[in-house]
């Protein structure tokens, strides 16, 4: 593949992962770590960065993203293509995307609810640029990333020049498990189960451009994962500076999208509103448009339904949640996908080890039964459903509990005892095992 083309997709891989969460995030953690922000943005990039990329590479060695489901029977491949990019569409993270554009890019500057209309406008304009997927490359790699990066660089570069303080104390659990703490913020950030839904749109960008070997494929991959990750890290470090120097103006806020507030309103008045309105809006602009096109892509191929059909009903799906609130959808959204992400994550680590091959069906069906299961209970902790007695039980003996993660350790063990077993029966089919 070209080197232009190469650099498209991978600008418009990092505009499709760079929602607002992934702005607003990194300043309240930088904020928090203060002195001990390396440490902390290390174990953050590990999660929040490595995680994806890692994704987007062993879509790259399957060269097509079904493959990723292949070992399994149709009907659960089906079911858990439809859930991931339910929840990763118009569920949840795509109303999301949209009230968050609205919460900080429009309300502050009107004084009555304006959230029917700016979705109307918001879903209009993602379904016109998701109408023309031959042109995605083009619309997100080629135009709107250059402008993404010029405004996020004009917040890092003021932060460097003119830093408002250095970095005070660390708080809380940064003090002693900075690291730790960072690894965990990170996997938070959920970025792995988008990754599954844009693995769709770069492995068919990829194709547009002639490539369609699996070897050619996978190469081409692992560049665009490379440009990824260098960008995405730049823009946390970058976000996360921004946080570790803001104290003097940080009292008042409670989040990282606050604190980002203040921080523009303080170094650019009215000015920096417009500037954080333009980056939010479009951020979230990039990240609904290659949604569509994620979920579509897939019910062309797997159901033969129309390119443009789904994508309005996605669209419209999604704006009619949007209206629902923000508050209402990430009270919703968060279980879900705690409980999905496992899965998602668990299906990665199956391909990475054993790609795509029917006799390791029995591997596949274990670590996605085993990751579902304790994603319920990391779902449950965090809707208050778990018994006092049961959950400090589970505190003290399940390890990543606290952290959410408590399914990461049994799927890590189901995988190594299935490869030890499988090293010591070579010949022998795994489904054809009791």
């Amino acid at each position: 593949m070209k080197t232009n083309d190469t650099l498209a997709i991978g600008l418009m891989t990092f505009a499709m992962f760079l929602g607002a969460g992934n702005i607003i995030f990194p300043p309240f953690l930088g904020l928090e770590a203060g002195t001990h922000l390396l440490p902390a943005m290390a174990g953050f990039l590990i999660t929040a960065v490595g995680l994806p990329a890692l994704t987007l590479i062993v879509f790259g060695r399957l060269s097509d993203s079904k493959q990723l489901t292949n070992p399994l029977p149709n009907w659960l491949a089906t079911l858990i293509w439809v859930a991931l990019l339910t929840a990763v569409g118009p569920a949840f993270s795509m109303p999301r995307a949209v009230t968050v554009a609205y919460e900080m890019g429009i309300n502050p500057f009107v004084d009555s609810d304006q959230l029917p209309l700016f979705s109307l406008i918001f879903c209009s304009l993602t379904l016109l640029l998701a109408f023309h997927p031959g042109k995605l490359v083009d619309y997100i790699g080629k135009v709107m990333t250059p402008l993404l990066i010029i405004m996020l660089c004009t917040l890092a570069v003021t932060a460097i020049i003119n830093p408002l303080s250095a970095p005070l104390a660390p708080q809380g659990e940064y003090i002693n498990f900075a690291f730790t703490q960072g690894l965990v913020q990170g996997y938070m950030t959920m970025d792995a189960i988008a990754a599954v839904g844009f693995g769709w749109v770069i492995i068919k960008a990829i194709n547009s451009k002639g490539v369609t070997g699996k070897k050619a494929v996978g190469k081409a991959t692992f560049k665009v994962a490379l440009i990824y990750i260098v960008l995405m890290g730049a823009c946390y470090l970058a976000m996360g500076y921004v946080g570790a120097t803001s104290s003097p103006i940080a009292h008042a806020a409670t989040n990282g999208g606050e604190l980002l507030s203040l921080y523009v309103a303080h170094h650019f008045g009215d000015y920096g509103q417009l500037l954080l309105a333009a980056i939010i809006i479009m951020a979230c602009l990039t990240t609904t448009v290659g949604l569509t096109n994620a979920c579509t892509e897939y019910y062309q191929q797997t159901f033969g339904v129309p390119f443009r059909r789904t994508a309005s009903i996605v669209v419209v799906l999604t704006g009619f949640i949007a209206n629902v609130g923000l508050d209402q959808i990430l009270a919703l959204s968060l279980p879900a996908i705690l409980v999905l992400c496992p899965v998602a994550i668990a299906l990665i680590l199956c391909a990475l080890f054993y790609p795509g091959q029917q006799k390791y069906r029995n591997t596949y069906i274990a670590a996605i039964t085993i990751a579902l299961f304790f994603g319920s209970i990391d779902a449950a902790s965090i809707l208050d459903a778990v018994p006092a007695a049961l959950d400090e039980s589970f505190k003290q003996w399940l390890p990543l509990y606290s952290a959410n993660a408590s399914w990461l350790l049994p799927c890590a063990l189901v995988l190594l005892s299935r490869r030890v077993l499988l090293f010591n029966t070579p010949q022998q089919p795994e489904s054809s095992k009791a």
